[in-house]
């Protein structure tokens, strides 16, 4: 998996954990995140979580004839937070063999639910 001169590598996003159940992902909080009051972005929670789901469905499919792409996702941010680390878990709902459904639910290192979300990914051949 390439991860260098990604949207992971700008945000300092890490692997935690990667199988076909259950992904996690780390990244800090901090300017790279931030929106322009200081806080946690929306919009950095929500990639975390989509590339989340992303790992998760390409590890439950054949990546040499297939690939998986985000068709719809949805967030509640629930908390904010200006510093420290957030952790995104996902896990399926549905692996199905056109769309998966992945939940993702993004905390802190207090196990504090900073948001939740849904995640759609379509599951397409590649062509050739």
């Amino acid at each position: 998996m390439q991860t260098s001169n990604t949207m992971l590598e700008a945000l300092d996003i890490e692997m935690v954990e990667m199988n076909p159940n259950r992904v996690v992902l780390s990244m800090p909080v901090g300017p790279k995140t931030h929106q322009p009051f200081g806080y946690l972005h929306g919009g950095a929670s929500v990639a975390l979580a989509e590339t989340a789901a992303s790992i998760g469905g390409a590890l439950n499919i054949d990546i040499e004839t297939q690939n998986v792409f985000g068709i719809e996702i949805n967030a509640n941010h629930l908390r904010s937070k200006r510093s420290g680390m957030v952790t995104g878990t996902a896990e399926p709902i549905h692996i199905g063999s056109r769309t998966m459904v992945w939940e993702i639910k993004v905390e802190d290192e207090n196990n504090q639910l900073i948001s939740i979300s849904r995640c759609t990914l379509g599951v397409v051949s590649k062509r050739d």
